[in-house]
C-alpha cells in the first residue's frame, strides 16, 4: 500500500536521521527536527522553530523550493482523520491573512495524525 499511497499523493513518515542527513543544512543553530513526511517528490518537516516545506519542481527535479513558515505566522490549522473507507487523512494550514488554506497535505493511514496535530498545537499555541 505504501507505493500506491505515494502515487495518490499521500505522505508517509520519514525518520529523523534520514531527514537530518538530507536537510540538516537547512536548520538554524539549535533547531531540531520533530517530525517529517515525504510525498513522491516533496517533503515537509516540523522543526522546533518552524515548518519547512520542500517542493521539487520541474521534470528533472533539479529545481527545489524551500518554503519556511514560522509557527507564529500560522493562524489556524485542521487535521481530518481518515474514515473507514478512505485512504488518507488531511492536514490544512492557514498562514495569517489567507482566506483559503496555504498548505494542504494528505497522509496515508500509517501516519498518526494526532501526533501531527500535537506538534502543531505545541508550537502554534505558544
Amino acid at each position: 500500500m505504501g507505493f500506491f499511497s505515494a502515487l495518490l499523493g499521500n505522505a508517509g513518515a520519514v525518520n529523523q536521521e534520514t531527514l537530518l542527513k538530507e536537510y540538516g543544512k537547512l536548520l538554524a543553530e539549535g533547531e531540531e527536527i520533530a517530525l517529517g513526511f515525504k510525498l513522491i517528490r516533496d517533503t515537509f518537516i516540523f522543526t522546533s522553530k518552524r515548518l519547512i516545506v520542500i517542493e521539487v519542481r520541474g521534470v528533472t527535479g533539479n529545481k527545489v523550493e524551500y518554503l519556511s513558515i514560522s509557527y507564529k505566522s500560522i493562524s489556524r490549522f485542521s487535521v481530518e482523520t481518515a474514515g473507514t473507507f478512505e485512504l488518507d487523512a488531511e492536514l490544512k494550514i492557514w498562514v495569517s491573512g489567507e482566506v483559503e488554506p496555504s498548505i494542504r497535505k494528505n497522509f496515508n493511514k500509517s501516519v498518526n495524525v494526532y501526533e501531527v496535530q500535537k506538534i502543531l498545537a505545541l508550537h502554534v499555541l505558544r
